[in-house]
């Protein structure tokens, strides 16, 4: 009976079996940035539909990169234009305030427009989303090419900061990539600039890009760098960085990404993974590239007189576990 157990395992592990790993995700970019999106109404001129998809997580409604509707079971929907297997969807709540009326809003995907889309399959539930936070929502892959926020009730209303979607990637390339290793890690920096540019402000989950609203690092003085400790070593590929959107979008020109474990020259030594060229203001850029072996990632912008400021920062490793396979058909 032992015998037979392993062989079951055996075939499980190696049949090609679709598992959907909640540590170990194999996904397309996100789909849902520049897509056409519609919602059932519109509050006022800074609330349209378009705001959610605009690549800019700003929380704070009144800076116009949220949408707002009005009136009752409010919905919102974005368009992706073909169809594909989804597994994740963020949303980015509003973070000046109201954030419990995101409660209770159902994440539906499909290729319907029936009830303008509202009757797509159930794939999730919002149950709460901190003020100005992201929250990722994973679920089994739903096929459909419309992705709709609906939020059932009389006098409701419906603020999305920011919503990304994300596939199934089919590609024969396609690799495992860990969660983001950074949010929450220890975070130091080579200065800081005054109260609310804390090191830290670049790992706590909240991409918010209004410096003064104290979710931005700053540094002061020359050679900038900031730094995260990941405490084990691991095989990273991906970084991405969220821009300062308030002002100074181009000082972050010219920051490199570097990796590994040494902290000589406080780690600005270590393997140059990525430079920077430009960050859109108030964006978020990802780089890529081939898996560099580390424990620190730092950010250093060379030069007299920069400051650097990040608002929000996340590692991503290659999953080099046997068991961890990627999604695939």
């Amino acid at each position: 009976m032992g015998d037979q157990k392993w062989v079951i395992l055996l075939l499980t592990l190696f049949s090609g079996t679709v598992k959907v790993s909640s540590e170990c995700f194999c996904l397309s970019k996100n789909l849902a940035v520049g897509a056409a999106a519609v919602q059932s109404s519109t509050y006022n001129y800074l609330g349209a539909a378009q705001n959610a998809v605009d690549g800019n997580s700003e929380s704070n409604y009144m800076l116009g990169s949220c949408t707002h509707t009005a009136g009752d079971n409010p919905w919102w929907r974005v368009d992706l234009k073909k169809e594909y297997k989804i597994t994740r969807v963020s949303i980015t709540n509003r973070g000046d305030c109201c954030a419990e009326r995101i409660t209770g809003a159902q994440i539906r995907i499909g290729n319907s427009l029936e009830n303008n889309g509202n009757n797509n399959q159930l794939a999730a539930i919002v149950d709460f989303i901190q003020s100005g936070k992201t929250k990722i929502f994973d679920f089994k892959p739903v096929k459909g090419r419309f992705v709709n926020i609906f939020l059932p009730g009389e006098g409701k209303y419906l603020t999305l900061c920011e919503v990304h979607v994300f596939a199934v990637k089919e590609t024969s390339d396609c690799s495992c990539v860990s969660k983001n290793l950074a949010a929450g890690a220890a975070a130091v920096q080579s200065s800081t600039y005054n109260y609310l540019g804390a090191a830290q402000n670049a790992v706590d989950g909240n991409s918010e890009s209004n410096y003064m609203l104290g979710s931005c690092t700053h540094t002061a003085g020359n050679n900038p760098w900031w730094r995260v400790d990941l405490k084990e070593v691991h095989m990273i590929n991906r970084v991405s960085i969220t821009n300062r959107g308030d002002c100074c979008a181009e000082r972050i020109n010219g920051a490199q990404i570097r990796i590994g474990n040494s902290l000589e020259n406080n780690g600005n030594n270590n393997q140059l993974a990525a430079i920077v060229d430009f960050i859109q203001s108030g964006k978020t850029k990802t780089f890529d590239f081939k898996p560099v072996k580390g424990r620190f990632v730092n950010i250093f912008l060379p030069g007299e007189g920069k400051y650097l400021t990040l608002c929000e920062v996340n590692v991503f490793a290659a999953k080099e576990m046997p068991e961890c396979s990627c999604l695939s058909n």
